[in-house]
């Protein structure tokens, strides 16, 4: 009988042993989930694992966390040309946020003082075939210049137009369609120049600060619109004619002939074929350098 008592209490005592085994194994094991530390500890109620996510975090982060790469967000793409402002910003200083408005355009340099500086001026772009070329041409001989943008022709070449910046040329409005003007309603002009400078600053990064209005064509209301929108109107004191296609000879002649302290000139990149103003540019700039002209953006 005594060892019949023995042996249930070993029995029992085997027992005891297993629940205690079986309970610290469980207790491990809620610490490891609960995160308890072996001192008995717990994180405060709500606050995340080390390395975890925090709480409310989507499942997507709640996964990233756990495999150790960042959780991926959901993004809008991004506008394709839309970029910071480059070094060929569309304006060359700090103009007024608003500038007065003007009576003419400006023919010749603010300021020049005689020094023997002139600004090139290209309108009608941004065309695939010269802009392209001229650009190559410009960069060859360190030159920057003034391209006056068609907003039709840039919205279908924002490639082109955000090139210009990124050489560091200025850009200008030349108006949307190269409609006149002074022959548009006012609230037509706004719309017409609003469109055109949105989408300049949309595709350049900043807004125009010049604009040239087609033909030259000026008004006492599109000025006053022009200054609305924050630009000054440009015109020009050297017009090459290069339209005409008069060839190359004559558009270096038209330039070299006369070149002015403070000149502005003009010439075409778009509204068709431009091989000889393209020729023409690639021959001048040296005999202006040679004449001691320093070709410059316009500063408001």
């Amino acid at each position: 009988m005594r060892s019949d008592s023995h042996t249930v209490s070993r029995r029992a005592l085997l027992c005891v042993g297993l629940g205690v085994g079986t309970a610290g194994i469980v207790g491990v094991g809620l610490a490891a989930l609960t995160g308890e530390d072996a001192a008995g500890g717990g994180r405060a109620a709500g606050s995340p694992a080390p390395g975890g996510p925090a709480p409310g975090a989507r499942p997507g982060a709640r996964k990233a966390a756990r495999t150790g790469s960042a959780p991926h967000l959901a993004r809008a793409a991004p506008d394709s040309y839309r970029l910071r402002p480059l070094a060929g910003e569309t304006s060359m200083g700090e103009p007024a946020a608003h500038p007065p408005v003007h009576t003419r355009a400006e023919s010749t340099l603010p300021a020049a003082a005689g020094r023997r500086v002139l600004a090139l001026t290209f309108d009608d772009g941004p065309h695939p075939e010269n802009t392209p070329r001229l650009l190559e041409v410009l960069r060859r001989h360190g030159v920057q210049a003034t391209f006056f943008v068609v907003g039709e022709n840039a919205a279908a070449f924002p490639g082109l137009l955000h090139a210009i910046a990124a050489d560091g040329h200025v850009v200008g409005n030349h108006s949307w369609a190269h409609h006149p003007l002074n022959r548009m309603r006012p609230s037509d002009v706004r719309d017409d120049l609003g469109r055109t400078s949105e989408l300049i600053d949309r595709v350049v990064g900043t807004p125009p600060r010049w604009c040239r209005a087609p033909y030259g064509a000026w008004h006492p209301p599109s000025l006053k619109v022009c200054a609305d929108l924050g630009m000054e109107p440009m015109g020009w004191s050297v017009d090459t004619r290069d339209w005409t296609r008069p060839g190359t000879a004559r558009i270096v002649s038209a330039v070299t002939d006369r070149a002015t302290p403070g000149a502005i000139v003009l010439q075409h990149d778009g509204g068709g074929p431009r091989p000889q103003t393209v020729a023409a540019v690639d021959h001048y700039l040296p005999l202006l350098k040679a004449d001691g002209y320093t070709c410059v953006r316009p500063q408001s």
